[in-house]
């Protein structure tokens, strides 16, 4: 369409042109996930091998995208801006357990804070969701299709955890915003269709499980495209494009007072 729209090859400043072809293919295919973008010094990012950082660096990196306290009422607060993957967890966990877990642990309820997570690994999915469920019977959780590889990982609960499991009795809250992106949308849509965690907060964004960005031809132009999908096995539905709608919802800012008086209000009422 652009080949034969001569308005479109008329336009001379890149960035302009990269933001008009977004715009042509979101009204083509209405999917907001795909993005052209004009990038003449992009490299890609390789994740870190995880040999090459002593395991006191990596728990530094990750207590600063990690915020640990507990309430009045001790209620537990977790917020999380990345959710990290098995591999990271299994070797920075006693850290991780002294530093995070340990503390939530004793709280009668918790509160997580997804409202400025925006990425994370898919092997974190079910580490997270494991510590909120039992031990048995494991529990398909999540079914990813990868469209690069033409296959179907199913996701399940774990048998064993580093640490103690926070169980499956204690009210579980979790805190949205429409900046909530990826991995934590997953976690979120997993755990609400559990009945194990209340959303409050704003519809999260619907993105994608996995985005690549794919170089077109030989050009500075690149297409964000999802090659992944999230399968839930409980509504045989996803929550990419159209986000995880909380059960409570509220303006980002107020979510964590809301949630904290839904909390009380349920001790109350028990």
């Amino acid at each position: 369409a652009a080949g034969s729209n001569t308005e479109i090859l008329s336009i001379s400043d890149p960035a302009n042109l990269a933001s008009v072809l977004t715009d042509g293919v979101k009204k083509t295919i209405f999917d907001s996930r795909v993005q052209v973008t004009y990038e003449p010094g992009f490299v890609p990012v390789a994740p870190p091998a995880m040999p090459d950082i002593p395991p006191e660096h990596l728990a530094e990196m990750i207590k600063g995208t990690v915020k640990v306290e507990v309430l009045d009422g001790n209620i537990g607060y977790l917020k999380i801006q990345h959710i990290i993957g098995e591999e990271m967890a299994q070797k920075v966990g006693p850290i991780l357990l002294e530093y995070i877990w340990d503390k939530m642990l004793p709280t009668s309820a918790m509160i997580l804070d997804f409202r400025s997570a925006v990425s994370g690994e898919l092997s974190g999915i079910p580490y997270i969701v494991s510590y909120y469920t039992d031990p048995e019977p494991l529990i398909h959780i999540d079914s990813v299709y990868d469209r690069t590889s033409d296959v179907t990982i199913e996701l399940w609960s774990m048998p064993t955890l580093l640490g103690k499991r926070y169980g499956t009795s204690k009210p579980l809250i979790i805190l949205t915003s429409k900046n909530t992106l990826g991995i934590a949308e997953d976690v979120a849509y997993c755990l609400k269709n559990l009945k194990r965690a209340t959303i409050v907060g704003e519809n999260t964004a619907g993105g994608s499980i996995k985005i690549n960005k794919i170089k077109v031809g030989d050009t500075d132009f690149y297409v964000s495209v999802p090659v992944a999908k999230s399968i839930n096995p409980i509504t045989g539905k996803t929550w990419e494009i159209n986000g995880v709608a909380p059960d409570v919802e509220v303006a980002a800012e107020d979510a964590l007072d809301a949630a904290i008086a839904i909390i009380k209000l349920r001790a109350e009422i028990l």
